[in-house]
C-alpha cells in the first residue's frame, strides 16, 4: 500500500489507516480486524482516551503491542471523562494534557505515541498554552509528532500557523467537501497534512448505502442522495462506491491519510482492496467534482 509523510514529521503512514473507535469492546474481535489490517499494509491505527473511556487504547495496545515498532499509533486527548463517566468536558489545558498522555501510553502499552492529537479545539482555548504541551511532550521523547482536530476553519487558522503540528483530521468525503473551501489551502501553507475521517460519509458510499440512507447528510437531503448516488454506480459502472469515495480523498496530495472504520475483517479487506485500486483519472475526478456539492460551513465559523 502507498505510504505518505504526515506533515513534516518522520512518520510514513499508509495511505488508509484503521479507525478504531468502531472496534467494540470485545477484544478477540477487536484484535482479529486489526491483525488483518496490519498483515494488508496498514500501518496507521487511530484511537481516544474517550473511546469507551480508555477500554479503546487497552485493546488497540495489547494487539500492537507484539509489532509496536512497526506500526504508528495515534490518540487524541482533550475530552475530558467526568468523575462517574456520565459524558465528557472539553479540557485542553497544557497540565491535563501532560496528565493525561501518561494514561494513554499505560493502557496502549508503550512508552511514546507517533501521533497525539488535540481531540478538537475552539477559539476559547488557551491556544499557545496548549500548543506549548503538545511541544514539551515532543522534546520529551513520549510523542513524535502531534496534530490537531477540528473541522473550523477559524480555528485551523489559529492553530496550523501557531504551532509545530504536523496533522489536521477532519471530516471529508465526496458528500462532504466543506473543507476545500478554506481549510485546505491554509493547512497546505504551514505544511500540515490533512487526516480525513468520514470518507464513506457514514456508509452511503458503500453497498449498503440504502441501508444508510437518512432524511439528510450535511448538505443533501434525502431526494438528493437517491438521486445522485445511483446516478455514481451508474457513470462508474467499474467501480464500487467505496473506491470512488476512498480513491477521491487520496487524490488529494495534501490528505496523508484516510481513516475508515471497520466492525469485522471483511470490511477491511474490502477498504483495503478498494484503496489499492488505480488511482481516478482527470476526467474522473472532475465527474466527480460536478456532480457534488462544494458549499462551505454555514456553521463552525
Amino acid at each position: 500500500m502507498e505510504k505518505r509523510r504526515i506533515g513534516l514529521s518522520p512518520l510514513k503512514s499508509s495511505l488508509l489507516g484503521l479507525g478504531c473507535m468502531s472496534l467494540g469492546t470485545d477484544a478477540k474481535k477487536a484484535e482479529n480486524i486489526i491483525k488483518t489490517a496490519y498483515e494488508n499494509g496498514i500501518n496507521y491505527f487511530d484511537t481516544a482516551d474517550l473511546y469507551d473511556y480508555g477500554t479503546n487504547e487497552e485493546i488497540v495496545g495489547k494487539a500492537l503491542k507484539p509489532i509496536r515498532d512497526n506500526v504508528l499509533i495515534a490518540t487524541k486527548v482533550g475530552n475530558r471523562a467526568k468523575d462517574d463517566l456520565s459524558g465528557w468536558y472539553w479540557d485542553p489545558s497544557k497540565s491535563y494534557i501532560k496528565k493525561q498522555i501518561k494514561n494513554s501510553l499505560k493502557r496502549l502499552q508503550t512508552d511514546y505515541i507517533d501521533l497525539y492529537q488535540l481531540h478538537g479545539g475552539t477559539l476559547d482555548d488557551p491556544i499557545d498554552e496548549t500548543i506549548e504541551a503538545f511541544d514539551e511532550l515532543k522534546q520529551e521523547g513520549l510523542i513524535r509528532a502531534y496534530g490537531f482536530s477540528s473541522i473550523r476553519p477559524n480555528v485551523i487558522r489559529e492553530y496550523a500557523p501557531r504551532s509545530s503540528a504536523d496533522s489536521n483530521m477532519m471530516q471529508y468525503s465526496l458528500l462532504d467537501r466543506r473543507p476545500e473551501e478554506q481549510a485546505f489551502e491554509v493547512l497546505k501553507e504551514n505544511n500540515v497534512s490533512v487526516i480525513t475521517r468520514g470518507p464513506l460519509a457514514k456508509g452511503l458510499l458503500s453497498a449498503k448505502f440504502k441501508e444508510k440512507l437518512a432524511d439528510s447528510f450535511v448538505h443533501y437531503s434525502r431526494h438528493e442522495l437517491e438521486e445522485l448516488i445511483p446516478k455514481l454506480q451508474e457513470l462508474f459502472e467499474g467501480r464500487s462506491l467505496t473506491e470512488i469515495a476512498l480513491l477521491f480523498n487520496a487524490a488529494h496530495p495534501e490528505v496523508s491519510t484516510i481513516i475508515a472504520g471497520a466492525s469485522s475483517p471483511e470490511q477491511v479487506t474490502e477498504n483495503i482492496k478498494a484503496i489499492n485500486q488505480a488511482s481516478l483519472s482527470r476526467e474522473e475526478i472532475e465527474i466527480l467534482k460536478s456532480l457534488t456539492k462544494t458549499d462551505g460551513y454555514k456553521e463552525h465559523r
